[in-house]
């Protein structure tokens, strides 16, 4: 599994969006059990945080060290540093595993072997995601030009998976169909430009030139957010849930 966010671990925190109430209230409702999860790949725990409200016990691993120090803390949840294809976890323990925005980085022919030893029978593995922001035309057509012209060569070769929107990651279980979510906040402008820096292509970029590209799309951006402070801001769901038997 790869690392691209170990460096500024506290803005993916503070800019990254967060999931809805409706997908966790649907988790809550379809599990028949709910003593131990693993959010895998936790980052700043933001999922870790919401299954702790109906798990017994959240255990939540990552492989940075200062997105785990910058993490959600709550009573329920044990972080760890371990990967996501070999952990010290016992076998037959898990009743939910979940990984958000970050199955696309996993070695899949090691993790998913993991996956099922360590679940229960019966237990579900939910791999949650988000596709391409959208706001309006006039500001989708300045992101784009971030994301395709200015630092498109720069995208690790596993963003293909999420531009799929994880439709073709391979999925060994049985599959169960889900309701269709929606992922939508309000943001200012200085939300949407933190969000944007957080990008592992614009870190990439930043590293090889010595310079943010985002700086370069800015006025425009800027220019079509207009006077308004807060818009909409909006993000298609990537949801697959699989049955592990």
């Amino acid at each position: 599994m790869k690392d691209n966010f170990s460096t500024k671990a506290d803005d993916y925190a503070r800019y990254r969006p967060e999931y809805p109430d409706a997908v966790f209230e649907y988790l809550e409702h379809i599990l028949p059990r709910k003593e131990n999860a693993w959010d895998c790949a936790t980052g700043n725990g933001q999922v870790a945080v919401r299954l702790a409200s109906f798990f017994d016990q959240v255990y939540a691993t990552d492989i940075s060290k200062s997105q785990l120090e910058h993490a959600h803390r709550h009573p329920n949840i044990q972080y760890s540093l371990q990967p996501a294809e070999k952990t010290g976890f016992p076998a037959g323990f898990f009743d939910l595993i979940t990984v958000g925005q970050a199955i696309h980085w996993f070695d899949f022919e090691r993790f998913y072997p993991e996956v099922k030893r360590t679940a229960r029978k019966n237990a579900l593995l939910v791999i949650l995601g988000y596709g391409r922001i959208q706001v309006n035309p006039n500001i989708d057509q300045c992101i784009d030009e971030l994301y395709t012209h200015i630092v498109g060569k720069y995208w690790d070769a596993e963003r293909k998976y999420v531009e799929e929107g994880y439709r073709t990651i391979p999925f060994p279980f049985e599959e169960l169909p889900v309701p269709v979510f929606h992922l939508s906040m309000d943001w200012t402008l200085g939300h949407l430009r933190g969000y944007l820096e957080t990008w592992s292509a614009v870190k990439h970029y930043m590293r090889h030139h010595q310079k943010n590209p985002v700086a370069i799309i800015y006025p425009k951006l800027k220019a079509g957010w207009g006077e308004q402070e807060k818009r909409t801001v909006n993000f298609p769901l990537l949801l697959r849930i699989g049955k592990i038997n």
